[in-house]
């Protein structure tokens, strides 16, 4: 007899038994040893054991922030929170002492708010709202001596040893070439395996996840590349080449998704060269000769004079432009105050100012007996009510399961630890575990709380593990209740808000693409006849090639830099859209419903995306479009016109005309 088929799960607790896998970040767990448990250790020897606290929960959310990545993307991922961070203490320190408990929390429900619409803006400003209001629920809260200054100060060296550590530790593989430079290299290197398994993917079902995973790749080099410098351009020759390696995969990308897009599988020898840059990219060397595709196909022939293209980049070495695009205060503030922003600020500020005022009625209650740290539900809530950090059903599990796990290990380690010597030891152990536990949301919850209980015991107050375990349920529920009442406006603004985003940027990168289809190097005979002569004699980098392409370029550079730009936009933004989507497909039915359809809207502007990759790079090649794609391109807008009338989205104001 066969055996009866397991009944799936419902979606919102998939999500919440699912975890990352991945291998261990071992340079990671070396920082998570190194910052909070030395940082106490140094407070406890000086007689500051409460300054070293927050310097130590300050590593800790620092911490939580150190993904993998280049050293200067780590300066904005962790210095901007820890700014946010100390601000909200002084503010909180202040607020706390002057204020009464009425006034404190409709302070609390504002900066909230503040902080709930600006994390709307991206991951940063997300990570620094989060931080802003821990922060300053932990200095109205937390019984320290110190003024608010020194707290402030305190917190500062704690997040600032941590990004220390980061900026001076070396990482896998950085040792091996420039110590710089070791994340952005194997950042670009892996655009260029992306797209070569997209071209072994070609006419497979797997092309549209290759094709995902290279939006991926290109993302994170382009985070990578474009952090903090002193100044605006790349200043080294070593960050230049590394510029110019970035820039010329996107011509490669662009080749390899107009093939996926036409669905014919390639030969293996296409793959080749893209896999000799990326080696050449690691080990920072030269190309050397790189092998012919096949031109028999636009795409083919814009993937082989894209390798041309490569080839005397990564022998010229110059460039800087990173084709992204500057947002300016005006589309900052649109982000923040649109609908997505207003939705996320109301709940933020609700949940937050809601478990302030809970947690202060209970405190004034003596509900917390002799050691009041009522700075714990609010705190616990921030973390509950942020929808970056997965559904709310899933983040309540995780969070309620995490903080019971974790309290009851500390209470075990509590009994037989000597204080306060083996708890400075268990932060460290747990700072260690950080890094591994953010792969699911109840794991690092459990290594969190054992770490902040520790924390609490070194800094005077009893063992606190029942208390701790009550306020987060508490918590739970508030973050429940307030994640389904009603708010003003259409619910699931975010999604709609990023779908909104993803469209304006597909039409925009459509519109760029129609517009320049008059003029086309490629669409040159003698540029083609010039290629083919440069391939039979094997010179793909001479100086004749190199004094042609700059010659006849120079009037469609500016153009297909501003594709390139408008294209890594459309990409980008509906890659937001789709983690947006797959987060509200996982909430609670109640809530789920308000998002139905996106995911139809998100496939459509995919595809649209992918046919206007395939126009460019066809009108590159004849200079006009075939009745096949001008078709497409109708259909896709009259299907995505349908999608926008039932998801209640406005048109974009672009005119197009196929």
């Amino acid at each position: 007899m066969s055996r009866p088929a397991a009944l799936p799960l419902p979606p919102w607790l998939a999500h919440a038994l699912r975890a990352q896998r991945g291998p261990v970040p071992w340079n990671a767990v070396l920082r998570g040893a190194l910052a909070s448990g030395p940082l106490l250790l140094a407070a406890v020897v000086a007689g500051r054991a409460s300054l070293g606290v927050i310097a130590a929960i300050a590593a800790m959310l620092a911490g939580i922030n150190d993904r993998p990545g280049s050293r200067r993307t780590s300066v904005r991922r962790l210095g901007a929170p820890a700014l946010a961070g100390a601000g909200g203490l002084l503010v909180g320190t202040y607020a706390g002492e002057h204020v009464g408990a009425v006034a404190l929390t409709a302070l609390f429900t504002l900066v909230g708010l503040v902080a709930g619409s600006g994390s709307a803006i991206g991951s940063v400003a997300s990570a620094a709202g989060t931080q802003l209001l821990v922060a300053s629920a932990i200095g109205a809260g937390m019984p320290v001596p110190e003024e608010g200054w020194q707290r402030a100060l305190a917190y500062l060296v704690g997040a600032g040893w941590l990004l220390g550590l980061r900026l001076v530790l070396p990482t896998p593989g950085g040792l091996a070439g420039d110590f710089r430079f070791d994340g952005e290299r194997e950042a670009v290197a892996a655009v260029y395996d992306a797209v070569a398994e997209l071209l072994d993917a070609v006419g497979t079902p797997d092309a549209g996840a290759r094709r995902a995973a290279l939006t991926a790749a290109l993302d994170h080099a382009q985070d990578a590349l474009a952090g903090p410098r002193l100044r605006r351009y790349a200043t080294s020759a070593a960050e230049r080449r590394l510029h110019a390696q970035y820039a010329a995969a996107l011509p490669l990308a662009e080749a390899a998704t107009a093939l996926a897009w036409a669905g014919e599988a390639v030969s293996g020898r296409a793959s080749e060269g893209p896999r000799r840059l990326a080696a050449a990219v690691r080990e920072n060397t030269h190309t050397g000769p790189l092998p012919a595709p096949s031109r028999s196909a636009a795409g083919l022939r814009a993937l082989d004079d894209a390798l041309l293209h490569a080839a005397e980049a990564f022998d010229r070495g110059k460039g800087s432009d990173l084709h992204t695009r500057r947002r300016g205060v005006r589309d900052v503030l649109r982000t923040a105050f649109g609908a997505g922003g207003r939705e996320y600020g109301l709940r933020v500020a609700l949940c937050f100012g809601a478990s302030v005022g809970v947690a202060q009625a209970l405190h004034h209650a003596r509900w917390y007996g002799d050691h009041p740290h009522w700075y714990w539900m609010p705190a616990t809530a921030v973390f509950l009510v942020k929808p970056d950090l997965g559904p709310l059903a899933s983040r309540v599990l995780n969070r309620a399961a995490g903080t019971v796990l974790g309290a009851l290990v500390f209470a075990g380690f509590a009994a037989v630890l000597p204080r306060p010597e083996g708890l400075i030891a268990l932060v460290a152990l747990s700072g260690a575990l950080i890094p591994v536990a953010t792969r699911h949301f109840a794991a690092q919850t459990a290594v969190v709380t054992v770490l902040v209980l520790s924390l609490v015991m070194v800094g005077g107050e009893p063992q606190a593990s029942a208390g701790r375990i009550g306020e987060t349920l508490l918590a739970c529920a508030i973050v429940l209740i307030v994640g389904h009442l009603p708010m003003p406006g259409q619910r699931a603004g975010g999604v709609r808000a990023r779908l909104a985003a993803a469209q304006s940027a597909a039409h925009a990168y459509l519109a760029h693409v129609l517009r320049e289809s008059d003029a086309h190097l490629a669409g040159n005979p003698q540029a083609r006849a010039f290629t083919k002569s440069a391939r039979t004699n094997v010179a793909r980098t001479n100086s004749a090639f190199t004094k042609f392409a700059r010659t006849n370029t120079a009037r469609t550079t500016d153009a297909r830099a501003r594709r390139w730009t408008l294209r890594r936009e459309a990409y980008r933004t509906l890659a937001d859209a789709r983690t947006a989507i797959a987060l509200a497909a996982a909430e609670l039915p109640a809530l789920a419903r308000h998002a139905e359809g996106a995911d139809e809207a998100a496939d459509t502007l995919e595809q649209l995306v992918d046919t206007t990759t395939a126009c460019a790079v066809h009108l590159d090649d004849t200079g006009r479009l075939t009745p096949e794609h001008a078709e497409r391109l109708v259909a896709l807008l009259d299907e995505l016109a349908g999608h926008r009338e039932r998801l209640g989205l406005r048109a974009p104001d672009i005119p197009l005309a196929v």
